[in-house]
């Protein structure tokens, strides 16, 4: 048996290969399939199976289109009311792989139709377990994704009581060395203190995860509900695409309608001013000169999170990049959040007539209660750090729908923790306040008041 682990760093997600005899068993593959296709002939073996441990929320699975194309079964728990072909994976049901067998856990806590996958080798030996987003390295699942999406809804209380029990009873009565390969690491959204350890061992995570330390139900319940991190706008919107297959990769791709550079006045005017424009440019082009109505989501690391935590699911969005290159890449990235259907058009920009000054945060040092201060950080960063006593707190997920609240009667001072949100952030302010008040973006000039707050 030989295991293979995928990532996609940007949505520190995971997925796995398991090739026995010949045989490949897929495990929660990411929407571009073609890596797994390379692997395959790589191994001169068939996709025989694809596995979903649940709907994800916080990417597309490719597991439609690799059926369609190889043949494979799709399998998955009877509780997720699939809409796909496929057959049901529950408790103690097998699969059988060359000379390994598969077998199913329900594992219920992060969602209700949660289950984990135990490989058994040629020995009859547990060797591995696959956890999906039920176990992680140092962490466990959240509980509160599912209260309005899937077939099946819970509430959050009841999700995390039973995934106390998921963990004790299911996952720690297997052997100590068994491995342990979970669907997301550091930097995932589907939990709040993932470790960066790409695996583990059962054995490991008893002695250092605190979710499979002694405590009571209560007590549990009570610390895995606390600061979860905030829900995306897009989460529910990829339980559903889940639930009922995705269109192919390419194909979808392939849909997306892109034009000549926006490189004059008459061209930028022939844009909706209804459709926000994505803009993804580095923050210091997007400054100088960009487009009316849009907003600086920069080619970052986290841009599939933002773009999903800022626009919403079924909104249609221009997507401008620095070139024709960047704007491809960036094209499959929108795809693998399955927000590629709403873009009205995507373009190379060049052009702008407005910009955004460069702040001089001397100003703001001299006289704080001269200028309005958004913070855009999440509240758990706001709870743990106040960086500005007077400032306005608005979490950037929440900035487009909460700028009526922003007073416009001082220039406006937007701040994040290192410069990424914030340069976002102004840039919604100003796309939606128009000329009613100077926006500035304080940047990495931030980390000079968090200096002075450790003096």
């Amino acid at each position: 048996m030989e295991i293979k682990q995928f990532e996609d760093k940007n949505l520190a997600h995971y997925s796995y290969a398991i090739v026995s005899n010949g045989e490949i068993a897929l495990i929660d593959p990411a929407r571009n399939p073609q890596a797994y296709y390379d692997f395959a002939k790589q191994q001169n073996a068939k996709i025989t199976a694809v596995i979903e441990t649940h709907p994800h929320a916080d990417f597309v699975s490719s597991h439609l289109e690799i059926h369609e194309t190889t043949g494979a079964t799709i399998y998955s728990s009877i509780l997720l009311g699939a809409e796909y072909p496929h057959k049901t994976f529950d408790e103690g049901d097998t699969i059988d792989l060359g000379k390994i067998t598969l077998r199913s856990l329900n594992t219920p806590g992060h969602s209700p139709d949660s289950i984990s996958i135990v490989a058994i080798d040629e020995n009859g030996k547990e060797k591995a377990v696959f956890t999906g987003d039920t176990l992680f390295i140092g962490d466990c699942g959240r509980p509160d994704l599912r209260e309005q999406a899937g077939a099946i809804t819970a509430a959050r209380a009841d999700l995390a009581k039973q995934m106390y029990h998921s963990l004790r009873t299911k996952l720690m009565t297997l052997p100590d060395d068994v491995l342990l390969y979970p669907a997301h690491g550091a930097g995932s959204l589907c939990g709040k203190g993932l470790n960066d350890q790409s695996s583990s061992t059962i054995g490991a995570e008893k002695i250092g995860n605190w979710c499979l330390q002694n405590k009571s139900e209560t007590d549990f319940v009570k610390e895995l509900l606390a600061d979860q991190p905030f829900i995306p706008k897009y989460f529910p919107f990829d339980v559903a695409v889940n639930k009922k297959g995705a269109e192919a990769f390419q194909t979808s791709i392939s849909k997306v309608e892109k034009r000549e550079p926006v490189t004059c006045k008459g061209c930028a005017n022939s844009l909706d001013p209804e459709i926000i424009i994505v803009d993804t440019r580095p923050q210091e082009q997007f400054k100088k000169a960009h487009l009316k109505n849009a907003i600086n989501l920069m080619n970052d690391t986290k841009f599939e999170t933002w773009l999903g935590s800022i626009v919403n699911p079924n909104e249609k969005f221009y997507l401008a990049a620095e070139n024709e290159d960047v704007l491809n890449q960036l094209i499959e990235r929108c795809a693998k959040i399955g927000y590629e259907k709403q873009i009205e058009m995507a373009f190379v920009s060049n052009y702008g007539t407005i910009e955004m000054p460069k702040f001089d945060s001397s100003q703001l040092l001299s006289n704080e209660e001269a200028f309005t201060i958004i913070d855009v950080r999440n509240d758990s960063e706001v709870k743990t750090q106040e960086i500005f006593a007077n400032s306005i707190h608005i979490p950037l997920h929440e900035l487009r729908e909460r700028t009526n609240e922003i007073p416009v009667n001082k220039p406006i001072v937007v701040h994040c923790a290192a410069g990424y949100r914030s340069a976002a952030g102004s840039s919604i302010i100003q796309s939606k306040l128009k000329e009613k008040a100077q926006v500035f973006d304080l940047g990495e000039d931030v980390k000079k008041f968090k200096h002075e707050l450790h003096k």
